[in-house]
Parts: C-alpha cells; structure tokens; sequence
C-alpha cells in the first residue's frame, strides 16, 4: 500500500526550516525545487516522481530521489527496470531480510514528507479512494529508505528510495480492507521526537526499532473521501482532486473514526 500521495514544495522544506538557514531553504528552493516534479497533488509510486528526501547523510539539506528504491548491486538498466515497481513500499518486519533493502535498513534511511497520501476501501465489490493527512494539517514525516545507484551505461548517479510500511492501526484498520491482503497496512509514520531516532546511525537500529513502532500512533490523522483516482473520471494531478467528495452508499457502513 501507500502507492499514491500528496506532496508540496512547502511540505518538502519542513525539515529544512528548523535549521533556521534562510541561505540554504533559498539554495533549496532555486537549485533542487525544479529538479522535482513538485507540487504533486496526487501522484502514482508507479511514475517514479522525482521528490525531495532528507538522509541519514545530511539531515537538514534534502537530495532529489526518484520513488522506487534501485539497490547498489543492480548492474543492468534491464533489471533496474524490472525490480523498480516491486521497491515502493518496503514492509518494515522484513526490512533487514530482503536483499533489496538490507542494505539500506542498515545504512541508509531516510524522510520522505508529504501533505497526506491516498488509500483505496473496498465495499459493496467497489473501491472508494481516501486522503489521509494529519489532524493539524501539518506534513507527515514518512520513514524511508534510499539508495545511490550508478547508471552501468553513462555513469550518472540516480537516488532513489522506498517507503516503509507497518501494520494498520487506528482509522486505517477500517480504511485499508484489500480483500486481497491479511492485514490492513499503512506507512511508517513518524512523530516529530522519532525522527532523530530514524537518521541515526546506530549499531543497534533493528532492536530500537521497536520503539519507533510503537509511537506510530502518536500522528493523529483525519480522512475524508475523494473523487476517483483510477479510470476516466479521474481528474489528473490538479489542486482540487484532494477535496471531498461524498459517496451516499458508503453511508451504509459503519466507517467513524
């Protein structure tokens, strides 16, 4: 899941604000802001977007990534090409399991800030897309994963990360209802006093992850209905498309949260 967000320019900065660096947030906006495909109001993981993400590297000066974690050791554009849809979401119980992101659980994690991200229901043999996003409006601090792979034809340097995901808790266990999954899921949120934890080096990371687990709970979120983000009717990347819209059958459900 969470293959689909909102995300703006100002949202992308909120890290780079706290240090306070009005030299640097200029750099930013001038030198790495058109480098993005920002503002997205609603983007697909599928299209690959190119964001901004801040590492364990540097944690105040974000890098452009593109959306789908391409590990170091992959050395064809064919396999790239290939792993690249399946590197999205990485399930944060298998993190430091799966070759493709071993590495970089270990290493190099990463924030990835949005203003909400979208999730589909099922009811009724139908889907209903949601926007989820934070009580205060505030942009939410993802918890990722990134890479630094080298082009085997023309040596260009491409980054690129991966958003890790959890179990469904809260609004999420009744939005997120795949029949085709076992469990609802959701990222990987992080409270501010959490984010410190996650860019830190430590050698001890997967035992303290358990801790970064557990204060998941402590973004509350809100969630509204919109309009359809698959098929005809489906508006495009524009502004409006996080406003709600109303479906008077899934009214029937008992959906309060």
């Amino acid at each position: 899941m969470c293959y689909d967000v909102k995300t703006s320019l100002e949202a992308q900065l909120k890290r780079a604000k706290r240090s306070q660096d009005l030299k640097a947030i200029d750099e930013i906006v001038e030198k790495l802001g058109p480098l993005t495909d920002l503002p997205l109001h609603h983007a697909s993981g599928f299209s690959h977007p190119e964001v901004l993400i801040y590492t364990n590297e540097d944690p105040f000066y974000p890098m452009v990534a593109t959306w789908g974690l391409i590990p170091y050791w992959v050395n064809s554009v064919e396999q790239q090409k290939k792993i690249w849809n399946s590197t999205l979401n990485a399930r944060v119980e298998t993190i430091f399991e799966k070759p493709a992101f071993r590495d970089a659980a270990n290493e190099k994690r990463c924030i990835f800030y949005v203003d909400g991200f979208y999730e589909h229901h099922h009811f009724n043999n139908n889907t209903y897309p949601f926007f989820i996003h934070r009580k205060n409006n505030e942009p939410i601090a993802l918890a990722a994963l990134w890479s630094e792979w080298i082009h085997p034809e023309h040596g260009g340097i491409i980054n690129s990360f991966s958003i890790v995901t959890t179990v469904g808790i809260g609004m999420m266990t009744k939005i997120h209802n795949n029949p085709k999954l076992k469990e609802p899921r959701m990222p990987l949120m992080l409270a501010n006093e959490m984010e410190e934890e996650w860019l830190s080096s430590s050698a001890d990371f997967e035992k303290e992850l358990r801790g970064l687990l557990s204060s998941n709970g402590n973004v509350v979120l809100q969630a509204h209905t919109v309009g359809k983000l698959r098929g005809k009717s489906y508006s495009g990347n524009i502004e409006s498309i996080a406003q709600e819209v109303v479906y008077k059958e899934l009214q029937l459900e008992d959906l309060n949260f």
